[in-house]
């Protein structure tokens, strides 16, 4: 029995309310990464209005919109094809027609295809109009609970060949940010264990499957990741978001301080006040002058801290 599709459509149409939707309009529309119920309101209304879809893949994209009820003439524009399919999606656009690109799954151009068409258009002088939606790589941050996090940086895909995909990893731990990675099964080992090996202490949430029934989300120090994905065989099965959480700044600070500069700093703390001692060292060393304001608080701390009491001390005497 086939679920009447009518008052999806109506309640979607009533959600957009009076926004207006011109033809000549590129629509760039987040679709559910595997929930059928992230799709937003306005992304069902969108579907419905436009003149034609174009898509990463004719077959997915189809079974989208039966689900909806709709049927739209499909264009495949993959990452193979999407300099030549652009051209066609532009004649569209020329003609008034409103388009709307999906991908498979989440947002367009975020590690898949449609960067190529936006570019396209908007030089061409339609309007792009995004959608905002389902992304895994924003999934995965909200729930890692990252709270080093001022920023992340979004890697996606590591490179697949052996050089550069050690140097990108490199790059990716050597970075204080957090860093949003995408793993395929086939290699999810392969990346636990690399970066147990290269930094073992470093925090890792591995969200599985995202949004979908056997959904998992874990977070470990890197040296523990191999053994957790060799304890279940599931754990390496299906899609994945890798967040490499941010260093703490007592881990920034002490990385950024060259031992020079510590010991500068040390000898300026025993005759100058800390700012002023600070100061110096920064401008002796070339040392970051935060880095080395934190240090100086810990080493004025640890000087002022009382002596342990002798008679107190049950080995002493």
């Amino acid at each position: 029995m086939t679920t009447d599709p009518a008052p999806l459509l109506h309640a979607a149409r009533v959600a957009t309310g009076h926004q207006q939707h011109p033809g000549g309009t590129l629509y760039v529309v987040a679709t559910p990464i595997g929930n059928l119920a992230d799709l937003t309101l306005r992304a069902i209304h969108v579907l419905g209005l436009v003149d034609a879809v174009a898509c990463e893949d004719t077959r997915v994209a189809a079974q989208l919109l039966t689900h909806l009820g709709l049927h739209k003439p499909l264009r495949a524009l993959h990452a193979h094809n999407e300099h030549e399919a652009a051209q066609g999606v532009l004649a569209l656009l020329a003609q008034g027609q409103r388009v709307a690109y999906v991908s498979d799954a989440g947002t367009p151009a975020v590690s898949d295809p449609g960067a190529v068409l936006v570019a396209a258009a908007r030089a061409a002088g339609h309007a792009v109009v995004p959608l905002p939606g389902p992304s895994s790589a924003l999934a995965a941050l909200s729930a890692a609970g990252d709270t080093q996090a001022s920023a992340f940086c979004f890697i996606g895909f590591l490179p697949a060949k052996g050089g550069e995909r050690r140097s990108a990893l490199a790059a990716a731990l050597a970075d204080t940010r957090t860093q949003l990675l995408f793993e395929a099964p086939h290699r999810i080992g392969e990346l636990c264990a690399a970066l147990a090996e290269a930094a073992p202490q470093r925090t890792v949430t591995l969200c599985r499957e995202l949004t979908k029934q056997f959904e998992s989300i874990v977070t470990r120090p890197a040296a523990a990741l191999p053994a957790w994905l060799a304890a279940d065989k599931h754990h390496e099965r299906g899609e994945f978001v890798v967040v490499l959480h941010a260093l703490p700044p007592a881990v920034v600070d002490e990385a950024a301080l060259p031992p020079a500069a510590l010991r500068t700093l040390q000898v300026l703390l025993r005759e100058l006040p800390l700012k002023q001692a600070v100061a110096l060292a920064a401008e002796l060393s070339g040392a970051p002058r935060k880095a080395l304001y934190q240090r100086a608080l810990a080493e004025r701390d640890a000087m002022s801290a009382p002596a342990p009491d002798a008679e107190a001390d049950p080995a002493a005497g």
